[in-house]
Parts: C-alpha cells; structure tokens; sequence
C-alpha cells in the first residue's frame, strides 16, 4: 500500500511539471523590444548618418555660392554690354523716327461741341471787331465827309434830310452783324458736326486718312 501511494504521489507531482514545459514561451509585447535606447531599426535604417548628412549640408552650400557667383558674372556682362551699345549709339547719330497712322473714326459729339465753341468765339470776335472799326471811323469824321459829298453832288435843297448814319450806323451795323453771327453759330455746329458723320462713313469705306507722324530731332 505504502509503495503504490508514494508512486500514485510521484506521478500526480511529475504531472504540473510537464504541462509547464510543454507550454510555449511569451511573445514580447508590441510596444516593449530588446533595444535599451529605445530606437527601432527602421529609424536607423532611414536616418543618414551624421557625416554624410554634413557633407551633404556643405556641398548644398557650396553650389547655392558657384549659382550666385555666376548669377552675378552673367549680371556684369550684361550691363557691360548695355554700356557698350549706349555708347556706340551715342557715337552713330541715328535719324527721327517716324510712324504711319490713320484716322478711323471721328466722334461726332466732339466735334459738334468744338464746333460750337469755335463758333460761339468766332461771332463774339466778329461782332467786336466790326464795333471798333464802325467806332474808328466815326471818330475819324467819314459820315460827315460822306453827307457833305451826297450834299454837294446832289445839291443841298435834295440831299438836306440825307444822313448816312440812318442806313449804316453803329448800332444798325452791331445788330446786323449779331444776327449774323447766331446764324453762324448754328450752320457752322450742324455742318461741322454732318461732316464728322460724312467722314465716318467715307472711312469705313476706304481706310481713312494715313498721317504720317516724325520725332524732332
């Protein structure tokens, strides 16, 4: 009894033990691994090491100052050769410019507000002009001249109620020649301003009118 109770025992004791070796080992966590600094392989597969990375850094140097110093050659030749053409064309006179342009189109509002002005001051200037001569004649005593002539040709009896100052005097000769110039206010506005239209048509026909503009020299 003793000797089947003591191996009864050994068997049931010898049984946690296999059952823990035939258990397999822990895998390590995802997060934990063997590296004590932490750094995963993939980095320092990556990561350049830091000699290359210098030597990178002072080649990238180097080229950014060979591009300046050429950058600033190419400047130089191109301002030596700006000077060199300024300077031989001061040496070679050259002639005025000319260019050839032409006239389309004329705006008819334009001209018909042209017009009126020139017009307006036309009269005006027509009306003084005629007031100072009818003045300077007066004060240089033709009427008189002139009745006494009529006088002495047709004879005093006749020509005694004769005085030339009731057909051209100052003030018939003012108003005459103020309605003369509002008559050619408005003609010269309306024909002004037909002759823009006429001249638009005529361009659009055959060109319009070459000018040819020239630089003073």
């Amino acid at each position: 009894m003793t000797e089947r109770s003591t191996e009864s025992r050994s068997t049931s004791g010898s049984k946690p033990t296999s059952q823990a070796a035939s258990k397999p080992a822990k895998k390590p966590a995802a997060g934990s691994s063997a590296n004590p600094t932490g750094a995963s392989s993939d980095d320092t597969a990556v990561r350049p090491p830091l000699t290359e990375r210098i030597q990178g850094r002072v080649t990238k140097a180097a080229e950014e100052h060979k591009a300046n110093r050429e950058a600033k050659k190419q400047a130089a030749s191109a301002g030596s050769a700006k000077a060199a053409s300024a300077s031989g064309s001061k040496g070679t006179p050259r002639g005025p410019r000319r260019a050839r342009l032409r006239l389309t189109r004329i705006d008819p509002w334009s001209v018909m507000k042209t017009a009126f002005l020139l017009s307006v001051a036309f009269g005006i200037v027509t009306v003084v002009s005629v007031l100072m001569v009818w003045t300077v004649l007066d004060g240089a005593g033709v009427w008189e001249s002139i009745n006494r002539t009529v006088t002495d040709v047709v004879g005093q009896e006749s020509a005694s109620d004769f005085d030339v100052e009731n057909y051209i005097g100052t003030s018939r000769v003012i108003g005459f020649t103020m309605l003369i110039a509002a008559v050619d206010v408005v003609l010269l506005t309306a024909i002004a301003t037909l002759g823009a239209f006429l001249y638009n048509m005529a361009a659009a026909l055959l060109g319009g009118v070459e000018v040819t503009l020239a630089e003073d020299n």
